[in-house]
Protein backbone atom coordinates (compact mmCIF):
# COMPACT_ATOMS: atom_id res chain seq x y z
CA UNK A 1 0.00 0.00 0.00
CA UNK A 2 1.09 3.30 -1.26
CA UNK A 3 1.92 5.92 2.01
CA UNK A 4 0.30 9.35 0.58
CA UNK A 5 0.21 12.74 2.74
CA UNK A 6 -3.78 13.05 1.72
CA UNK A 7 -6.57 10.79 0.23
CA UNK A 8 -7.50 10.24 -3.42
CA UNK A 9 -10.31 13.06 -4.76
CA UNK A 10 -11.65 10.34 -6.27
CA UNK A 11 -12.58 6.49 -5.18
CA UNK A 12 -13.98 3.75 -7.47
CA UNK A 13 -16.23 1.81 -5.69
CA UNK A 14 -17.83 -0.70 -8.87
CA UNK A 15 -21.03 0.52 -9.63
CA UNK A 16 -20.52 4.08 -7.57
CA UNK A 17 -17.70 6.66 -6.73
CA UNK A 18 -16.56 8.31 -4.22
CA UNK A 19 -15.46 11.91 -4.90
CA UNK A 20 -14.40 15.12 -3.62
CA UNK A 21 -17.11 18.05 -3.45
CA UNK A 22 -16.68 20.21 -6.12
CA UNK A 23 -17.64 23.69 -4.35
CA UNK A 24 -20.71 25.71 -5.47
CA UNK A 25 -21.13 23.75 -9.08
CA UNK A 26 -22.44 20.63 -6.54
CA UNK A 27 -24.90 23.08 -5.23
CA UNK A 28 -28.05 22.01 -6.60
CA UNK A 29 -27.51 17.81 -6.81
CA UNK A 30 -26.21 18.26 -2.90
CA UNK A 31 -29.47 19.98 -2.01
CA UNK A 32 -31.69 18.14 -3.79
CA UNK A 33 -29.86 14.87 -1.81
CA UNK A 34 -30.45 16.18 1.65
CA UNK A 35 -34.23 17.80 1.18
CA UNK A 36 -35.25 14.23 -0.53
CA UNK A 37 -33.33 12.43 2.44
CA UNK A 38 -34.64 14.89 5.28
CA UNK A 39 -37.21 12.46 6.80
CA UNK A 40 -34.75 9.28 6.47
CA UNK A 41 -32.15 12.03 8.54
CA UNK A 42 -33.91 13.45 10.78
CA UNK A 43 -33.61 10.95 13.38
CA UNK A 44 -30.16 10.50 13.47
CA UNK A 45 -28.52 13.64 12.03
CA UNK A 46 -28.96 16.77 14.80
CA UNK A 47 -27.96 19.11 11.68
CA UNK A 48 -30.76 18.41 9.79
CA UNK A 49 -32.91 20.74 12.19
CA UNK A 50 -30.05 23.55 10.83
CA UNK A 51 -30.75 22.43 7.20
CA UNK A 52 -31.34 25.32 4.37
CA UNK A 53 -30.03 26.56 1.30
CA UNK A 54 -27.40 28.84 3.02
CA UNK A 55 -26.30 25.98 4.99
CA UNK A 56 -25.90 23.54 1.77
CA UNK A 57 -23.82 26.61 0.25
CA UNK A 58 -21.99 27.08 3.15
CA UNK A 59 -20.98 23.08 3.65
CA UNK A 60 -19.76 23.25 0.45
CA UNK A 61 -18.11 26.71 0.89
CA UNK A 62 -15.72 25.00 3.01
CA UNK A 63 -15.40 21.46 2.02
CA UNK A 64 -12.38 22.71 0.12
CA UNK A 65 -10.02 24.19 2.86
CA UNK A 66 -10.98 21.98 4.80
CA UNK A 67 -9.80 19.01 2.87
CA UNK A 68 -6.83 20.94 1.96
CA UNK A 69 -6.05 21.51 6.05
CA UNK A 70 -6.77 17.31 6.24
CA UNK A 71 -9.61 18.23 9.08
CA UNK A 72 -12.19 16.67 6.84
CA UNK A 73 -11.96 14.64 3.93
CA UNK A 74 -15.55 14.82 2.42
CA UNK A 75 -17.12 12.70 -0.13
CA UNK A 76 -19.87 12.63 -2.44
CA UNK A 77 -21.01 8.99 -3.15
CA UNK A 78 -22.32 8.91 -6.63
CA UNK A 79 -24.06 6.17 -8.77
CA UNK A 80 -24.57 6.81 -12.59
CA UNK A 81 -24.34 10.59 -11.82
CA UNK A 82 -26.61 10.77 -9.51
CA UNK A 83 -25.53 12.12 -5.92
CA UNK A 84 -26.99 8.96 -3.72
CA UNK A 85 -25.08 9.90 -0.09
CA UNK A 86 -22.46 11.61 1.54
CA UNK A 87 -18.99 10.16 3.81
CA UNK A 88 -16.17 11.56 5.39
CA UNK A 89 -13.50 11.19 7.77
CA UNK A 90 -12.23 13.85 10.15
CA UNK A 91 -9.30 14.96 13.06
CA UNK A 92 -10.62 12.99 16.33
CA UNK A 93 -9.63 14.02 19.55
CA UNK A 94 -6.45 12.34 19.48
CA UNK A 95 -4.12 13.25 16.32
CA UNK A 96 -3.20 9.90 15.19
CA UNK A 97 -7.13 8.97 15.36
CA UNK A 98 -9.93 9.98 12.68
CA UNK A 99 -13.63 9.77 13.14
CA UNK A 100 -16.00 8.54 9.96
CA UNK A 101 -19.31 9.15 9.13
CA UNK A 102 -21.92 7.98 6.13
CA UNK A 103 -25.52 8.62 5.16
CA UNK A 104 -27.39 7.34 2.02
CA UNK A 105 -30.22 8.69 0.18
CA UNK A 106 -33.05 6.46 1.62
CA UNK A 107 -33.45 4.85 -2.34
CA UNK A 108 -29.95 3.68 -2.21
CA UNK A 109 -30.60 2.14 1.41
CA UNK A 110 -30.32 -1.81 1.89
CA UNK A 111 -27.99 -2.22 -1.05
CA UNK A 112 -24.00 -2.16 0.43
CA UNK A 113 -23.40 1.31 -0.27
CA UNK A 114 -22.78 2.46 2.93
CA UNK A 115 -20.67 -0.29 4.12
CA UNK A 116 -18.58 -0.71 0.42
CA UNK A 117 -17.99 3.00 0.79
CA UNK A 118 -16.90 3.17 4.26
CA UNK A 119 -14.56 -0.11 3.84
CA UNK A 120 -13.38 1.99 0.80
CA UNK A 121 -12.66 5.19 3.29
CA UNK A 122 -10.93 2.54 5.79
CA UNK A 123 -8.72 1.33 3.14
CA UNK A 124 -7.57 5.17 1.87
CA UNK A 125 -6.96 6.39 5.42
CA UNK A 126 -4.93 3.80 6.02
CA UNK A 127 -2.50 4.93 3.16
CA UNK A 128 -1.99 8.19 5.31
CA UNK A 129 1.05 7.80 7.36
CA UNK A 130 -0.80 10.16 10.49
CA UNK A 131 -3.74 8.02 11.11
CA UNK A 132 -3.37 5.05 13.73
CA UNK A 133 -6.60 4.34 14.17
CA UNK A 134 -10.46 4.81 12.78
CA UNK A 135 -13.33 5.00 14.64
CA UNK A 136 -17.45 5.45 14.08
CA UNK A 137 -19.89 7.00 16.99
CA UNK A 138 -23.66 6.65 16.29
CA UNK A 139 -26.43 6.45 18.42
CA UNK A 140 -27.33 2.94 20.17
CA UNK A 141 -30.59 3.22 18.93
CA UNK A 142 -29.78 3.37 15.12
CA UNK A 143 -29.43 -0.76 14.52
CA UNK A 144 -28.43 0.29 10.71
CA UNK A 145 -25.28 2.37 11.29
CA UNK A 146 -24.14 -0.35 13.92
CA UNK A 147 -24.20 -2.83 11.43
CA UNK A 148 -21.20 -0.92 9.28
CA UNK A 149 -18.72 -1.15 11.84
CA UNK A 150 -19.57 -4.75 12.53
CA UNK A 151 -19.34 -5.90 9.47
CA UNK A 152 -16.10 -3.85 8.56
CA UNK A 153 -14.68 -5.36 11.41
CA UNK A 154 -14.23 -2.53 14.26
CA UNK A 155 -14.28 -3.47 17.32
CA UNK A 156 -16.88 -1.33 20.24
CA UNK A 157 -14.47 0.76 22.60
CA UNK A 158 -16.91 2.53 24.69
CA UNK A 159 -20.37 4.06 25.12
CA UNK A 160 -20.86 7.42 26.51
CA UNK A 161 -23.65 9.71 27.42
CA UNK A 162 -24.69 12.62 24.40
CA UNK A 163 -24.60 15.79 25.78
CA UNK A 164 -27.48 16.81 25.17
CA UNK A 165 -29.18 13.75 23.20
CA UNK A 166 -28.53 15.08 19.56
CA UNK A 167 -31.52 13.90 18.05
CA UNK A 168 -35.26 13.37 18.65
CA UNK A 169 -35.26 9.57 18.25
CA UNK A 170 -31.88 8.93 19.84
CA UNK A 171 -31.36 6.96 23.18
CA UNK A 172 -28.36 9.71 24.07
CA UNK A 173 -25.68 7.27 24.11
CA UNK A 174 -23.12 7.46 22.19
CA UNK A 175 -21.32 3.73 20.46
CA UNK A 176 -17.65 4.38 19.86
CA UNK A 177 -16.17 1.60 17.69
CA UNK A 178 -12.76 1.25 16.45
CA UNK A 179 -10.05 0.30 13.83
CA UNK A 180 -6.75 0.35 14.67
CA UNK A 181 -4.37 -0.14 11.46
CA UNK A 182 -3.53 -2.99 10.00
CA UNK A 183 0.17 -4.70 11.19
CA UNK A 184 2.11 -5.40 7.90
CA UNK A 185 3.26 -8.52 7.12
CA UNK A 186 6.84 -9.59 8.36
CA UNK A 187 8.74 -10.46 5.36
CA UNK A 188 5.49 -10.30 2.87
CA UNK A 189 4.19 -13.08 4.43
CA UNK A 190 0.30 -12.52 6.43
CA UNK A 191 0.19 -12.33 10.04
CA UNK A 192 -2.21 -14.84 11.68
Amino acid sequence: MAVMDRPRQIIECGDFVLRCWRGQSDFAPAFKLIEESLDHLRPWESWVARHSAKSTREFLATAESKWASGDVYNYAIAKDGSLIGMCQTYRGVEPQGRRMGYWLHPAATGQGIATRATAAMVTEMFTLPDVEYLEITHDLSNASSAAIPRRLGFTEVLRERGTPPAVPSGSGIAVVWRLNRPTPPINGTPCP
